[in-house]
């Protein structure tokens, strides 16, 4: 029954993790390859006993607490769940209710509520070079006072989005495709198809075709970069992406076709996201309080967008990829053509089909950001799962 949990154990034992104790996690770039693969490991571990009632609980009480400066969906639930799983209470932190409102500083708001706090997850993914640095300087204020003897303990830090990474995101997306593929020594030369597609909505987050870029290529996959002209990704995550393919025996190309990137690929991602320019002069203006001259350039930006309509993931173009079966992914929620907008970023009939598949792709969001946590807690993982398999106490009573 639990054979396989048995060589997860292994697995993990055989790898070399142990700087993610007592660490935060701000991108994947920052994480070796030995670190993303515990993490892929305890998330498969973790799911393994949830699913034969076997309870996850490392914690008899604690706090995880949830800071979201955008809205959200599947990764506020998708926390709160990981929390959940492990035995911690959420408790969200709503900005416009506390007395950051009133002019509290980040060091304040990092020290008051960490009292007891075990994890902090933060999404901040509004404006360019706004998001990791509030994190970081957050991350550095709770330091700060777990070195002051403020806080008795000094909670670690989980980047749930910022205007660079969105790690939870591609770490779930990889851990899905792991699996569709049969395991990670399956990846290597795989086509990877990360292209922008039309929205008619404006302003969506670079973090997840820069997440893409940046992890996918780890692990000897060719990722093309697809987008119109003028819609680039920040250049840094770019060089990222480069030298990633250049050490693991990928590649890492960008066009100016969307039908070159999806030709043959097993993998296509088709995802809206803004240009890195435009966003960094709505930070700008947003840093000027001109809210009229926001107002203008999201004007100018649809515009821009609809010279772009035909970038869409449509039943034709799907025919062209890989034996016409290539695994269509997206992080949710997609600008569906025909249901949810007039014109979008992907055909009804497609995204109706590959339904299930996507479904399964979000549902291993909650799992990773829990190994993201069990790591960072537990300083014998291995150890631990294996004791929580052993006690066997059952998650529901039945």
């Amino acid at each position: 029954m639990h054979t396989k949990f048995n060589e997860l154990v292994e697995k993990l034992q055989g790898l070399d993790y142990q700087n993610l104790y007592h660490d935060d996690f701000f991108h994947t770039w920052d994480k070796t390859q030995d670190e993303l693969e515990a993490i892929f490991t305890v998330a498969d571990a973790l799911r393994h006993l949830r699913e034969n009632n076997v309870s996850t609980k490392i914690f008899d009480s604690g706090l995880a607490i949830s800071l979201f400066r955008d809205n959200s969906t599947r990764t506020r639930f998708s926390f709160s769940s990981a929390a959940n799983l492990l035995g911690l209470e959420i408790q969200d932190l709503d900005e416009g209710k506390s007395q950051i409102a009133h002019g509290e500083t980040v060091k304040e708001t990092a020290n008051m509520i960490s009292f007891m706090a075990d994890v902090v997850g933060i999404r901040d993914d509004m404006y360019i070079g706004k998001g990791y640095a509030y994190m970081k300087e957050f991350s550095e204020y709770v330091q700060e006072g777990f070195d002051d003897g403020v806080l008795e303990q000094r909670p670690t830090l989980v980047n749930l989005q910022c205007d660079i990474d969105h790690p939870t995101q591609s770490m779930a997306d990889m851990l899905h495709v792991i699996h569709e593929f049969g395991g990670v020594e399956n990846l290597k030369g795989k086509k990877v198809a990360m292209t922008w597609a039309y929205s008619p909505s404006y302003g969506k987050p670079l973090s997840v075709p820069q997440g893409i870029s940046g992890l996918f290529t780890r692990f000897g996959m060719e990722v093309v970069l697809a987008h119109p002209e003028g819609y680039e990704i920040m250049p840094e995550v770019e060089e990222i992406a480069r030298k990633n393919a250049e050490e693991y025996g990928g590649k890492f190309t960008k066009t100016n076709s969307m039908e070159e990137a999806f030709k043959d690929a097993d993998i296509v991602y088709p995802k809206s996201w803004a240009p890195f320019k435009a966003m960094e002069k709505r930070t700008e203006l947003f840093g000027e309080g001109d809210q009229e001259g926001i107002d203008k350039l999201e004007q100018e930006l649809l515009e821009q967008n609809k010279n772009h309509m035909d970038w869409a993931c449509t039943e034709e173009l799907m025919k062209t990829t890989k034996d016409g079966k290539a695994l269509y992914m997206h992080c949710l929620p997609a600008d569906i053509t025909g249901l949810s907008c007039e014109d979008g970023e992907v055909d009804e009939s497609v995204f109706d089909r590959y339904r299930v598949p996507l479904y399964k792709e979000a549902s291993y969001k909650p799992y990773i950001i829990a190994a993201m946590i069990f790591l960072q807690k537990v300083k014998n993982p291995a150890e631990m799962l294996q004791k929580l398999l052993d006690a066997n106490h059952p998650r529901v009573a039945r």
